[in-house]
Protein backbone atom coordinates (compact mmCIF):
# COMPACT_ATOMS: atom_id res chain seq x y z
CA UNK A 1 0.00 0.00 0.00
CA UNK A 2 1.34 3.43 -0.97
CA UNK A 3 0.82 5.79 1.97
CA UNK A 4 1.76 9.47 1.71
CA UNK A 5 1.93 12.13 4.36
CA UNK A 6 0.89 15.61 3.24
CA UNK A 7 2.49 17.68 6.01
CA UNK A 8 2.10 21.38 6.59
CA UNK A 9 0.91 24.05 8.97
CA UNK A 10 -2.16 24.61 6.75
CA UNK A 11 -2.99 27.95 8.30
CA UNK A 12 -5.35 27.91 6.45
CA UNK A 13 -5.82 24.83 4.26
CA UNK A 14 -6.57 26.29 0.81
CA UNK A 15 -8.03 25.20 -2.51
CA UNK A 16 -4.41 24.84 -3.66
CA UNK A 17 -3.79 22.29 -0.91
CA UNK A 18 -7.05 20.51 -1.77
CA UNK A 19 -5.93 20.33 -5.41
CA UNK A 20 -2.68 18.60 -4.39
CA UNK A 21 -4.63 16.11 -2.25
CA UNK A 22 -7.08 15.28 -5.06
CA UNK A 23 -4.29 14.80 -7.57
CA UNK A 24 -2.26 12.85 -5.04
CA UNK A 25 -5.08 10.32 -4.75
CA UNK A 26 -4.21 9.26 -8.31
CA UNK A 27 -0.74 8.27 -7.07
CA UNK A 28 -1.30 7.00 -3.55
CA UNK A 29 -3.66 4.54 -1.88
CA UNK A 30 -3.93 6.69 1.24
CA UNK A 31 -3.04 10.28 2.11
CA UNK A 32 -2.58 11.48 5.67
CA UNK A 33 -3.01 15.24 5.87
CA UNK A 34 -0.66 16.04 8.74
CA UNK A 35 -1.23 19.41 10.36
CA UNK A 36 1.96 20.25 12.18
CA UNK A 37 3.05 22.69 14.79
CA UNK A 38 5.71 24.85 13.15
CA UNK A 39 8.08 26.24 15.78
CA UNK A 40 8.83 29.23 13.49
CA UNK A 41 5.20 30.25 13.03
CA UNK A 42 2.49 31.52 15.34
CA UNK A 43 -0.86 30.14 14.14
CA UNK A 44 -3.55 32.52 12.96
CA UNK A 45 -6.43 30.02 13.01
CA UNK A 46 -6.66 27.62 15.97
CA UNK A 47 -5.34 24.19 15.00
CA UNK A 48 -8.46 22.48 16.40
CA UNK A 49 -10.64 24.57 14.09
CA UNK A 50 -8.46 23.76 11.07
CA UNK A 51 -8.57 20.03 11.86
CA UNK A 52 -12.36 20.23 11.95
CA UNK A 53 -12.57 22.08 8.62
CA UNK A 54 -10.24 19.66 6.86
CA UNK A 55 -11.88 16.58 8.37
CA UNK A 56 -15.30 17.86 7.30
CA UNK A 57 -13.96 18.51 3.79
CA UNK A 58 -12.88 14.87 3.43
CA UNK A 59 -15.46 13.18 5.67
CA UNK A 60 -16.75 10.99 2.84
CA UNK A 61 -13.33 9.86 1.61
CA UNK A 62 -11.94 6.91 3.58
CA UNK A 63 -8.59 7.17 1.76
CA UNK A 64 -7.84 10.46 3.52
CA UNK A 65 -7.01 10.85 7.20
CA UNK A 66 -6.39 14.13 9.02
CA UNK A 67 -4.05 14.26 12.01
CA UNK A 68 -1.98 16.75 13.99
CA UNK A 69 1.59 16.22 14.99
CA UNK A 70 4.41 17.80 16.93
CA UNK A 71 7.49 15.80 15.97
CA UNK A 72 9.87 15.38 13.07
CA UNK A 73 8.01 14.59 9.88
CA UNK A 74 10.49 11.82 9.07
CA UNK A 75 9.65 10.10 12.37
CA UNK A 76 5.92 10.60 11.87
CA UNK A 77 6.25 8.81 8.52
CA UNK A 78 7.80 5.80 10.25
CA UNK A 79 4.98 5.72 12.80
CA UNK A 80 2.31 5.78 10.07
CA UNK A 81 4.22 3.43 7.72
CA UNK A 82 4.30 6.16 5.07
CA UNK A 83 7.11 5.96 2.52
CA UNK A 84 6.14 9.15 0.72
CA UNK A 85 5.79 12.83 1.48
CA UNK A 86 3.46 14.72 -0.81
CA UNK A 87 4.30 18.39 -1.40
CA UNK A 88 2.98 21.07 -3.72
CA UNK A 89 5.16 23.58 -5.54
CA UNK A 90 3.88 26.94 -6.78
CA UNK A 91 7.17 28.40 -7.98
CA UNK A 92 10.96 28.14 -7.87
CA UNK A 93 11.08 29.73 -4.41
CA UNK A 94 8.95 26.86 -3.10
CA UNK A 95 11.27 24.38 -4.80
CA UNK A 96 14.41 25.80 -3.14
CA UNK A 97 12.79 25.60 0.30
CA UNK A 98 11.15 22.19 -0.22
CA UNK A 99 14.27 20.64 -1.76
CA UNK A 100 16.29 21.39 1.38
CA UNK A 101 13.61 19.88 3.60
CA UNK A 102 13.35 16.80 1.36
CA UNK A 103 17.09 16.21 1.60
CA UNK A 104 17.04 16.37 5.42
CA UNK A 105 13.99 14.11 5.63
CA UNK A 106 15.68 11.57 3.35
CA UNK A 107 18.77 11.67 5.58
CA UNK A 108 16.65 11.10 8.70
CA UNK A 109 14.53 8.39 7.05
CA UNK A 110 16.22 6.74 4.02
CA UNK A 111 12.93 5.03 3.07
CA UNK A 112 11.11 8.35 2.67
CA UNK A 113 10.63 9.70 -0.85
CA UNK A 114 9.33 13.22 -1.38
CA UNK A 115 6.97 13.61 -4.33
CA UNK A 116 6.43 17.13 -5.66
CA UNK A 117 3.33 18.10 -7.61
CA UNK A 118 3.27 21.41 -9.44
CA UNK A 119 0.26 23.44 -8.33
CA UNK A 120 -2.48 23.70 -10.96
CA UNK A 121 -2.32 27.14 -12.63
CA UNK A 122 -5.68 28.32 -11.29
CA UNK A 123 -4.37 27.88 -7.71
CA UNK A 124 -0.74 29.02 -8.12
CA UNK A 125 -1.50 32.51 -6.75
CA UNK A 126 -3.09 31.22 -3.54
CA UNK A 127 -0.81 31.65 -0.56
CA UNK A 128 -1.84 30.98 3.05
CA UNK A 129 0.00 34.09 4.27
CA UNK A 130 -1.94 36.33 1.90
CA UNK A 131 -5.23 34.59 2.78
CA UNK A 132 -4.57 35.21 6.48
CA UNK A 133 -3.84 38.88 5.86
CA UNK A 134 -7.00 39.40 3.79
CA UNK A 135 -9.08 37.60 6.45
CA UNK A 136 -7.45 39.54 9.30
CA UNK A 137 -8.66 42.81 7.74
CA UNK A 138 -12.19 41.59 7.06
CA UNK A 139 -11.89 40.48 3.45
CA UNK A 140 -13.87 37.51 2.14
CA UNK A 141 -11.49 34.58 1.58
CA UNK A 142 -14.03 31.79 1.14
CA UNK A 143 -13.47 31.50 -2.63
CA UNK A 144 -9.89 30.39 -1.85
CA UNK A 145 -10.91 27.68 0.64
CA UNK A 146 -12.71 24.32 0.30
CA UNK A 147 -14.83 25.22 3.38
CA UNK A 148 -16.31 28.40 4.85
CA UNK A 149 -14.73 30.39 7.68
Amino acid sequence: MKIALFPGSFDPFTNGHADIVQRGLQLFDRIIISIGHNSKKKRYLPIEKMIGHVRDTYATNDRIEVITYDELTAELAIRYKANYLLRGLRNTTDFEYENSIAQVNRHLNPNLETVFLITSPQYAHINSSIIREVHRYGGDVNEFLPYTI
